[in-house]
């Protein structure tokens, strides 16, 4: 009876817990099930049956195997009470999405191993800038950029860069160590008060959160001050 109840009810009502999309964003896509990961494709089941219960009945069909679900095309699929012609089509655009990721060649991600390398990534982003801009350089364990993304953007004296935001952001990137880099619109590459004091935040701050500061780079125009090649971090 109870289990009937679980079936019936919307993942809506559920512990925020057990749902698969908030599982997913906290425990991350390894952590989840082939039905729970099917489900959020779904969306929604039917009125006796929430989206986790059709996903399973789906697999079953299937041998609870995720290749042959692949196999199957929008008709077979929509055979499955509570899947029709829009959820089937979500199903196999997913599922080939999967399959030419598998088949297509990885990029090899850039690589930073000085400070050149650094600037040379987020030159075009702030080279040529009448305004400051802060941008952060997120890494992996490799020290090969995982993406990059601008904090703040100010005028032509200065912008607010929040040290919490900074890490908030490494944190969901899984960063190992961070890059932090703004303009000086003047030319002036001598750094600031503020900036040194922010260098120092943003390191002690990495060491607790064991995310490295591995330099900060001041750019105007096609020069750039270093943190780290003057010995300051």
């Amino acid at each position: 009876m109870q289990e009937d109840l679980i079936k019936s009810l919307k993942i809506g009502e559920w512990s925020p817990d057990d749902r698969p999309r908030e599982r997913l964003l906290e425990k991350g896509k390894s952590e989840l099930s082939d039905a729970e990961l099917l489900s959020i494709l779904l969306g929604t089941g039917t009125e006796d049956i929430n989206a986790l219960e059709v996903a399973k009945q789906l697999l079953l069909k299937v041998s609870n195997n995720v290749f042959n679900l692949s196999r199957c095309n929008p008709a077979e699929l929509m055979e499955q009470k509570g899947i029709g012609k829009a959820k089937a089509l979500t199903i196999v655009a997913g599922l080939e999405l999967g399959r030419r990721a598998r088949e297509t060649d990885a990029v090899e991600l850039p690589k930073i191993k000085c400070s050149k390398d650094a600037f040379e990534i987020i030159y075009n982003d702030l080279a040529d800038l009448r305004h400051e801009e802060f941008w952060v350089l997120f890494l992996n364990r490799a020290n090969s950029l995982i993406r990059k993304r601008k904090i703040s953007s100010g005028g032509v004296a200065g912008t607010v860069a929040d040290p919490k935001l900074i890490y908030r952001h490494a944190l969901e990137s899984l960063a190992c160590g961070i890059v932090v880099a703004h303009n000086h619109p003047s030319g002036n590459l001598v750094a600031s008060k503020q900036d040194i004091e922010l260098t120092d935040k943003l390191k002690h701050a990495g060491k607790l959160l064991e995310i490295e500061l591995i330099d900060h780079l001041i750019v105007s125009g096609n020069k750039y001050y270093s943190f780290a090649d003057q010995g300051r971090i």
